[in-house]
């Protein structure tokens, strides 16, 4: 990849919906040249999948919370796994070091739907053995993509 591929997907990033001959006067390429090197960087699956960026207020999902999660045996890892990304409100799963074993970034409608999840879903599947809520006040910033 060189800088024009970057350039390339910054304007995707910024918009998913943007032409090749939009994005082709901001990088200062042909229109056939963008397009090429878009099917290439599909084709390599550098660009792995075009998506949309949701208003999470305006789509009644106000509350962000991040959740560290322990899991008590290595044999229930599978079915943590299995178990937790099948829930629309976990955003995000990442397996991590330290303290804790899963780092989980979820969005609810409120306080009270993240009990619930807490209370009746996640402490409910088998090995999560303590979690450690974190509540977020408000988002500087947040990029879905590097």
């Amino acid at each position: 990849m060189d800088a024009i591929d970057y350039a390339i997907l910054n304007e995707l990033k910024e918009n998913g919906r943007a032409s090749a001959s939009e994005i082709s006067k901001k990088v200062n390429l042909s229109v056939p040249a963008v397009a090429e090197r878009i099917k290439k960087l599909e084709k390599a699956e550098i660009i792995h999948q075009y998506t949309i960026k949701i208003n999470r207020i305006k789509a009644d999902k106000r509350l962000l919370a991040f959740i560290f999660v322990n899991i008590d045996k290595t044999e229930n890892i599978d079915g943590f796994r299995n178990a937790v990304v099948k829930h629309n409100c976990v955003l995000e799963c990442h397996h991590v070091a330290g303290a804790y074993d899963y780092l989980l970034k979820v969005v609810t409608e409120d306080t009270e739907a993240l009990e619930n999840f807490l209370s009746k879903t996640l402490k409910k599947i088998k090995g999560v053995s303590s979690s450690n809520t974190i509540i977020t006040l408000m988002t500087l910033k947040e990029e879905i993509n590097f």
